[in-house]
């Protein structure tokens, strides 16, 4: 009979411990892999919603500018060859390398002009990329739908008196008040929206943009790559990121990255617990076959072998019923926690890396009850009998 003969007969022999064994690991393995299933579609989901809120990449026109200061006090700024961003720029942002990380590009022109005989600020915009891009606004009213149309900041409708459905001037152009955004505590509360093109045609501007906005999905690009190949495509702009949003987002998505692992470490340690736990009660009930054995001529190498190989059969199983538990759970898991998309697929790295996990563990904490099964003395073994 060779030596994996038995330790399997061992196992089927005592069927309670080896089920409460096996049962053990696979709830570790299956959890960890779960967490690790759910962290990562959790990462992409938040990611991908943290990205929708607000810009992370700013777009302007490159210009050389001369500031003049004094004591530490701006006095004066003047900008020469500046190149102005035209409405074909916006189509060339989505001609980069990764523009399937590009998830809103969103044009304005700004200009000052006269509303109800007062300087207000009037940035012309594409209502469906701002509404995406601005997640936040809550608006009184419709968005605007047509040219004539504007959405006011709640700033601009204190001081101008305005109301839903007033007729406003802006240059001397009649333009009806659709919507009125509610306190945002922004520079949109002091700002007049109108529909882009329409913009340029009241200010005479042509086909001229001000700046675009970019929301850039950043969990699996890195940004810098994006502002590279968008200044590329643009040498007449420069590109900027947004570091500090990038790194807000970024902070989020690890905090929940090292909460997982933090769990998965507590329930790797419980598993060890049980497994080492019983192990050694295995050996404490298995004195007499133990002391058979060397009375046989079995040396400690053999006893150490059979015990560790039982611990790998059940590691191995555990491992592979586990990493398949834990990937069906999560598929219900991240529609339960609200993730919009979950993608469920075989993984071969998780998976290796689960039967991994399980017979590092299963090996390691047998090692000892092993150690001390092998160096069991066959006499007083065998006094039981």
């Amino acid at each position: 009979m060779k030596l994996y003969h038995i330790s399997l007969n061992s196992l089927l022999r005592r069927k309670a411990r080896m089920f409460f064994l096996l049962a053990g690991l696979l709830i570790a393995v299956s959890t960890v892999v779960l967490l690790m299933s759910i962290g990562q579609t959790m990462n992409e989901d938040i990611a991908n919603k943290l990205d929708e809120y607000g810009a992370n990449i700013l777009i302007v026109p490159r210009s050389d500018e001369l500031s003049l200061s004094y004591g530490g006090m701006a006095v004066s700024g003047v900008s020469f060859d500046v190149t102005p961003l035209l409405q074909d720029d916006v189509a060339k942002i989505r001609e980069i390398k990764n523009r399937d990380n590009i998830k809103i590009v969103s044009p304005k022109l700004l200009n000052v002009a006269d509303v109800q005989q007062k300087k207000v600020m009037v940035v012309g915009v594409h209502f469906n990329e701002e509404i995406t891009l601005k997640k936040w606004w809550s608006i009184i009213g419709d968005v605007p739908e047509k040219e004539d149309e504007a959405l006011i900041g709640v700033d601009v409708k204190r001081k101008l008196q305005l109301g839903l459905g007033q007729i406003v001037l802006i240059n001397g152009t009649p333009f009806r008040v659709s919507g009125i955004l509610n306190e945002s505590g922004s520079q949109d509360d002091q700002l007049v929206f109108i529909d882009l093109e329409r913009a340029q045609r009241l200010f005479n501007k042509g086909s001229e943009i001000s700046l675009i906005e970019v929301a850039a999905l950043c969990y699996d690009c890195p940004i810098e790559d994006i502002v590279a190949q968008a200044s590329d495509k643009l040498p007449g702009a420069r590109v900027t990121a947004i570091q500090q949003t990038i790194k807000s987002k970024m902070k989020s998505i690890h905090q929940f990255e090292r909460f997982s692992l933090g769990i998965s470490v507590v329930i790797l340690f419980v598993a060890i617990l049980i497994v080492f736990t019983t192990m050694s009660a295995s050996v404490n009930e298995r004195k007499k076959e133990i002391g058979i054995f060397r009375a046989m001529g079995y040396r400690q190498s053999h006893i150490i072998r059979i015990i560790l190989q039982e611990a790998f059969l059940l590691s191995t199983l555990a491992g592979l019923a586990g990493y398949f538990l834990g990937v069906s759970v999560s598929g219900y898991a991240g529609s339960w926690i609200g993730a919009d998309q979950v993608n469920v697929h075989i993984d071969s790295t998780i998976m290796a890396l689960s039967l991994l996990i399980s017979v590092v563990i299963g090996l390691g904490a047998s090692f000892y009850p092993a150690i001390k099964a092998a160096r069991l003395d066959p006499t007083v073994s065998l006094q039981s009998l």
